[in-house]
């Protein structure tokens, strides 16, 4: 009897939220007794689990359960958070943490990397985007929810956590021993490419970029005038989406910067652009590739729909969707999607991603294959249960695909390592290309 009243205790506390839905249009009176009955068997069959199962039932336990998978056959980036996991969540965004620095999702019911944190221990060790993740520290990974495997991924600075990986063209399974090291905040490295042509690459959308990405700039500004900027946006895993908000807005005057659609009121926003900042001219080549998700996705698309930047390089990943943490009582949480972003131009990037204006692939990465051509990122459509995109697709030009151009000035002087990188990056090389050309092409437009 003890045991029935526990499960009449769960179904008393679901069935006021439902009663409560119902009052705001949530749910019919069809969907609200379709769920009565459906939430009638699941008692059922608890309350048989709990008296038959060959084992003692740990209910809470067996609940958490039910609810993490409840939440998993949603979409891929819905999940319940235990308390220690919520914790870990808020940690990511508010400082830097030892680990060794990988975005994860689950792809096939498989631990995944999405992509690997620039100058971060997983990317110096040799981690690409698309390994597949058997084991963490010989424990096997299969049915290891995300915040779980990052529990584990995460520890004391300077200490060893192993890995076995299985990469698309390997016949056999590796293992990379990492030792972890601290993540830092700081999320923007900047240098001069040639003088007048500044580079930035963004790893990820933290607290600070936006104040960083103005200090870089003026940084350039005070070397000189700045003739173009390239952006770089590759391998980054996104973040916080007012940050990517705030990113933006540094390049446009006004027009909306990403829109997001939910099924309820509360859930449909509009981020819009604000004057009165630094008026900055110079023309802007983003980078994107396979790697590129989430808020860089939203910078990306806001600067293309303005034209306020030419995109060069690869498909994007196609994360174009929004989640709310919603707080538990007991400390615990709710990562649930809630809502798509949408572009400036209102085209929902879920599943689809960005294309570029000029299609440049990785020629020279080692990644590629001579005969297969470059190597395949994944991607939010190959996620299990991924959700579907929000709508229309807008017609957009074909990208113009451009070979490796071989072309580096060798009049003016750049550090080595610039230019080593330069030679080795083909769609870096490509994007300073297009941006003398643009300078080219302004100045002979002036003269007439």
């Amino acid at each position: 009897m003890k045991r029935t009243v526990k499960i009449l205790t769960v179904a008393l506390i679901v069935f006021p939220i439902l009663m409560g839905g119902r009052q705001y249009g949530y749910a019919s009176t069809d969907d609200l007794q379709e769920t009565y009955k459906n939430l009638e068997v699941f008692s059922n069959v608890l309350s048989i689990v709990q008296q038959n199962y060959v084992d003692d039932v740990d209910t809470k336990e067996t609940l958490e359960g039910a609810i993490k998978g409840m939440l998993t056959s949603l979409d891929p980036h819905s999940s319940f958070l235990k308390p220690d996991d919520f914790k870990e969540l808020q940690v990511e965004t508010k400082g830097s943490f030892s680990g060794i620095g990988i975005e994860i999702t689950i792809k096939d019911d498989m631990l995944t990397v999405v992509s690997p944190i620039e100058d971060t221990p997983a990317f110096k060790a040799g981690i690409k985007a698309g390994d597949r993740i058997i084991k963490i520290n010989g424990e096997s990974t299969k049915d290891m929810t995300i915040f779980e495997a990052v529990k584990i991924l995460r520890g004391p600075k300077d200490t060893e956590v192993t890995i076995s990986v299985h990469r698309e063209d390997w016949t056999d399974i590796q293992e990379f021993t990492i030792i972890r090291g601290v993540i830092p905040i700081h999320s923007i490295r900047a240098n001069i490419l040639e003088p007048g042509y500044g580079y930035i690459r963004i790893t990820n959308f933290q607290r600070n970029t936006s104040v960083d990405l103005n200090k870089s700039i003026d940084d350039f500004l005070k070397e000189g005038a700045l003739k173009g900027l390239v952006l770089d946006l590759r391998n980054n895993p996104g973040g916080l989406l007012d940050v990517s908000v705030k990113v933006a807005d540094i390049f446009l005057d006004e027009g909306i910067i990403v829109s997001t659609k939910g099924r309820i009121k509360e859930q449909n926003m509009e981020f819009s652009a604000h004057g009165g900042g630094p008026d900055y001219e110079f023309p802007i080549v983003v980078l994107i590739n396979g790697g590129s998700a989430s808020a860089s996705e939203i910078v990306a698309g806001a600067l293309q729909d303005h034209k306020r930047a030419l995109i060069l390089g690869t498909q994007s990943f196609g994360k174009g969707s929004v989640q709310t943490i919603i707080p538990m009582g007991d400390g615990a949480g709710l990562r649930l999607t809630t809502a798509r972003y949408y572009t400036p131009n209102g085209t929902s990037i879920q599943a689809t991603g960005i294309t570029p204006d000029v299609l440049v692939p990785e020629a020279d990465s080692k990644e590629d294959d001579a005969e297969k051509g470059p190597k395949s990122f994944l991607r939010e459509k190959d996620l299990k249960h991924h959700l579907e995109n929000g709508g229309d697709i807008q017609l957009k030009p074909e990208p113009q695909t451009i070979e490796k151009s071989g072309l580096i000035s060798d009049k003016v002087t750049i550090d080595e390592k610039t230019k080593e990188k330069l030679k080795n990056d083909n769609q870096l090389n490509t994007a300073l290309l297009v941006l003398k050309s643009l300078n080219v092409l302004s100045k002979s437009g002036s003269e007439k």
